[in-house]
């Protein structure tokens, strides 16, 4: 059964429109020769606050009633949702409560100021995360908003491809980095019905590995003590998004540390764009040869640009 439908991507877009940036296609002649394809990036770190996310965010802020979020919303976020959270909360003009890991990136916890977030602090762990913000709603009353399990927020993430596929049709992949899932739960969907020839391929850090040792094991596995430079991929897959991503899914694979940030330099100074290393998982798939990309017309989802520049990983 599926959760979302085609409708309910479209309606998605109409009502998201308003609020999100219709993101760039771009393409490298570089790449292209080097690697005997086409290859089309789809630039969500030109969308409104640096990500993706604020599809889904501004999607779920949107669909509830006056009476659902008369007490705001809330959630937890390591950084990208929190901000596209924030923003969402500040157009409706109602409180965002959000509960971030205190190792979360400074540029994130800053932009989630900016937009008027009220940010409490706590462990970097999950149960530590998911806690603090039972205590918050409890005390607020506010509504959750969940970073990706949950539908509204993956049928606004599910705007993304449904964008890719308008401007560049028949592609025979994507390529979609993989979290908690969100992203790539709406990616296969669209896939699925705007492209149906479309394969659609994860990408993963190999140091925060579950949802590919999920998809191969048949069973869900939690992300436990991950280590990777992609902050934006440390979490597990959800309850929504785990049967979704086993049943539409072709394939996932992970990279390296080097690889990511061999990719995301390439972005940097061949392509002249701020991506952030969760972004550049996809590119890393293909430099790593995980994914064949010969003679095909494929897409990358460049997830988001939100990056300390202090602290650029290909500096230190």
């Amino acid at each position: 059964m599926n959760l979302l439908t085609k409708a309910d991507i479209l309606s998605a877009r109409q009502r998201i429109a308003p609020h999100v940036n219709h993101t760039p296609v771009l393409t490298s002649e570089t790449l292209d020769r080097e690697w005997n394809s086409q290859l089309f990036f789809k630039c969500e770190n030109f969308q409104k606050a640096g990500a993706f996310k604020s599809r889904g965010a501004v999607n779920a802020v949107f669909s509830l009633s006056k009476e659902e979020i008369k007490k705001g919303v809330a959630t937890h976020s390591s950084g990208n949702h929190a901000q596209a959270l924030a923003r969402a909360a500040q157009l409706r003009q109602i409180p965002a409560y959000i509960v971030m890991p205190e190792n979360a990136p400074k540029v994130k916890v800053e932009a989630v100021k900016g937009y008027g977030g009220l940010i409490t602090f706590c462990k970097p762990t999950l149960a530590a995360r998911e806690e603090t913000l039972n205590k918050i709603v409890k005390l607020t009353g506010a509504t959750v908003i969940h970073p990706y399990d949950n539908i509204k927020v993956i049928q606004g993430q599910a705007t993304t491809v449904a964008e890719l596929i308008e401007t560049v049709p028949d592609l025979d992949l994507i390529l979609c980095p993989v979290g908690g899932g969100g992203l790539l739960s709406g990616t296969a969907l669209s896939a699925l019905y705007f492209s149906p020839g479309t394969q659609v391929i994860a990408c993963e850090p190999k140091g925060a590995d579950d949802a590919y040792r999920s998809f191969y094991s048949g069973k869900w596995i939690p992300s436990e003590n991950p280590k990777t430079i992609a902050d934006g991929l440390l979490t597990s897959l959800g309850k929504i998004t785990y049967p979704i991503i086993r049943e539409k899914v072709s394939a996932i694979v992970t990279v390296e540390e080097k690889e990511i940030i061999e990719a995301m330099r390439f972005l940097f100074e061949r392509m002249k764009i701020v991506v952030e290393p969760s972004a550049a998982v996809t590119l890393a798939a293909v430099f790593s040869k995980k994914v064949n990309v010969d003679r095909k017309k494929v897409g990358f989802i460049l997830s988001g640009g939100n990056v300390d520049l202090n602290h650029l990983p290909f500096n230190e």
